[in-house]
């Protein structure tokens, strides 16, 4: 990673094109921040550089970390503390079904980012904790879910892989094609 990449991410996060969702032709305002995993640690300490730097601009961001809320919405449906307990005897399969239908991806986790994202407004929304709730959350699934229901702010996904039109997380695994994103790496606004 290099500080250069955020230095072009905060060009990018700062114009009043994307602010204001401009030049899209037409598409969604999402854009996937692509980066190598063995570098998450540095990306997510310069994330929070880049957020407060946005801060000292007045651009407000709103982040939701895909594993944390997982975990919430775990814990008020009051089923975290048996999986946890559980998890030792179940088969992995059967632990992946049971964390799919309970967070339920399509439904359920878009319609809680949705209702997150209306009671925290901000200027940016700010998607991580991508690659750790893989594979019973699919980034693919969140963001289709997602395209008819944050429309009025950007949403950045920041993606542990590679994003050229089709992703393709930790580099290896190829998800489903996801084309509508704009990858910020290669945005020039």
């Amino acid at each position: 990673m290099k500080l250069k990449e955020f230095e072009h991410l905060y060009i990018n996060l700062t114009n009043k094109k994307f602010l204001n969702n401009e030049a899209l032709g037409g598409e969604v305002p999402f854009y996937i921040f692509p980066y190598k995993i063995e570098e998450q640690n540095k990306i997510y300490q310069e994330k929070e550089k880049l957020k407060k730097r946005l801060q000292r601009q007045g651009i407000s961001v709103y982040e939701i970390n895909l594993f944390d809320l997982s975990v919430a919405m775990l814990k008020e449906r009051n089923v975290l503390k048996k999986l946890i307990e559980s998890e030792p005897k179940l088969a992995k399969k059967r632990l992946m079904d049971m964390l799919k239908m309970m967070l339920d991806p399509e439904n359920k986790m878009t319609k809680k980012i949705e209702e997150l994202v209306k009671e925290n407004y901000s200027d940016i929304v700010f998607l991580t904790g991508v690659g750790e709730v893989y594979p019973f959350i699919r980034s693919h699934i969140i963001l289709n879910n997602l395209q008819n229901k944050i429309k009025d702010r950007p949403l950045v996904m920041f993606y542990p892989g590679v994003y050229t039109k089709e992703l393709s997380l930790f580099g290896r695994l190829k998800e489903e094609n996801y084309y509508r994103a704009f990858n910020l790496n290669k945005l020039y606004l």
